[in-house]
């Protein structure tokens, strides 16, 4: 369960990288955030996670870290790391104990940061949406509608920092009430990454007992 929670938590985040649509003044500031994303040896983001659903009762704050580099990343939540070395998926489960390793080939595009940049160019109607000054910030909203009817998600709203032109928030809102919001909270480019950063030693796993799971 928490591994399908990480998975779209990392999906909104990788919206984050998703710019390439085209209408009118929501093109304009979206490709600047686009064209500044694309020009990065890195990005290394630190964000808070919010879940909220009235009528169910959910109200539910966590935080994360995710760290990428070309089609490679590392993701950190509720304890789960996951990492991608671009041959293969590694789910690290430290609770259970085990590791699951999906080989890229069979993985579906929602685990392959470079497909998900392109995730938002088809299916999606965007508009101009408010602003809001936050601090010493402006933040302009772009609102986009799934052209699907039958998508569980009503509406996102992707805030972004008019002057540094970066995210800095992406609330999606489902039809079912439910509201998941993502704040970066802190956002770095170009930083010195270990050198295996994104990689995966099983033997290090194996070692600990951990239970290997290859699909």
């Amino acid at each position: 369960m928490k591994s399908k929670k990480m998975n779209k938590i990392f999906l909104l985040l990788i919206s984050i990288c998703s710019f390439a649509w085209s209408q009118d003044a929501s093109k304009v500031l979206l490709k600047e955030v686009s064209d500044k994303l694309l020009a990065q040896e890195n990005i290394s983001l630190q964000f808070n996670y919010t879940l909220f659903n009235a009528e169910a009762n959910i109200n539910q704050e966590t935080s994360g870290k995710v760290q990428l580099k070309g089609e490679k990343y590392r993701f950190e939540y509720l304890g789960i790391i996951q990492l991608n070395d671009t041959k293969n998926t590694y789910t690290i489960v430290p609770e259970n104990e085990e590791v699951t390793i999906v080989s890229n080939e069979n993985a579906g595009s929602e685990m392959n940061p470079a497909k998900i940049l392109n995730f938002y160019n088809e299916g999606y109607r965007f508009q101009w949406d408010i602003a809001q000054n936050i601090g010493n910030r402006k933040i302009q909203y772009i609102k986009l509608v799934p052209i699907d009817s039958s998508s569980d998600i009503a509406y996102i709203l992707l805030g972004i920092d008019n002057q540094k032109k970066e995210v800095y928030k992406v609330i999606e809102t489902g039809k079912n009430g439910t509201q998941t919001t993502i704040t970066i909270k802190k956002y770095e480019t170009n930083t010195n990454l270990a050198p295996n950063l994104f990689s995966f030693e099983e033997k290090k796993y194996i070692d600990l007992g951990y239970y290997i799971i290859k699909e």
